[in-house]
């Protein structure tokens, strides 16, 4: 405005910042509007800072393949593998009835066309294929981070305080967050902390009762909302 000899606003309002600055360039993940079957909610850190990130996954009939979709690097891919492999593993402690001979897997993460990859989804991977083997929904208010060993360890991650920030941004009232990752919470705001509910866990079976509803739900993703989940903010690293 100084270049162009004009005179700068005394106050700039929140209705007059799209004539100043143009249209919004970044949105943010936001929680889900209702709990899913099938779809977790987990938290991805790259070089623009924290970020939601939603991991859905859904059966069909086949011959016990697996299908990975989103531009998942290596890392995720082994996750999402090891993650199979404890539900298979545990199937009947879970309550598990599916024949995994007799089904396909679909896991996908929106947004194909941004590459994703990190140590940290495996705990998000393994919540949405269970809950869709047990059809129960994943709550809608429920976040989770962390890495997942085929005995269901929970590892710790790195990134604590953007993904914390990240989750309290969306709206998320629940994280889920490896025990060992307790001492980085002194680096998360005070206020985060009073409005958040941060559950320390140390293996998959602490996670479960937490992030899955009780009761078996009918309700499933459609493939309109996968693809309306597609149009949301690029995610880097996990």
């Amino acid at each position: 405005m100084i270049a162009e000899n004009k005179r700068a606003p005394s106050n700039v309002s929140e209705q007059s910042l799209f004539r100043y600055l143009g249209p919004t360039k970044f949105t943010f993940g936001i929680a889900e509007e209702q709990d899913e079957v099938g779809v977790a909610t987990g938290v991805a850190v790259s070089e623009a800072g924290g970020d939601t990130m939603a991991v859905e996954v859904t059966l069909m009939r086949g011959k016990g393949g697996l299908m990975l979709t989103g531009q998942l690097g290596d890392v995720m891919q082994e996750s999402a593998q090891a993650a199979l492999s404890y539900a298979r593993t545990h199937a009947q402690q879970l309550g598990l009835k599916a024949n995994f001979d007799k089904i396909d897997i679909h896991i996908h993460v929106p947004e194909g066309a941004v590459p994703k990859d990190g140590p940290s989804a495996g705990i998000t991977i393994a919540t949405a294929l269970i809950s869709a083997l047990s059809h129960r929904a994943v709550h809608k208010d429920v976040t989770m981070t962390g890495e997942i060993t085929l005995r269901g360890r929970e590892l710790p991650i790195a990134g604590l305080r953007d993904k914390v920030l990240a989750a309290h941004r969306a709206g998320l009232k629940t994280m889920l967050i490896p025990k060992k990752n307790m001492k980085d919470m002194i680096d998360v705001p005070k206020k985060v902390q009073r409005e958040m509910n941060f559950v320390y866990v140390e293996r998959m079976d602490q996670v479960l009762p937490v992030a899955l509803t009780r009761n078996r739900s009918a309700r499933r993703i459609t493939v309109r909302e996968t693809v309306a989940r597609g149009a949301r903010v690029a995610r880097g690293p996990v």
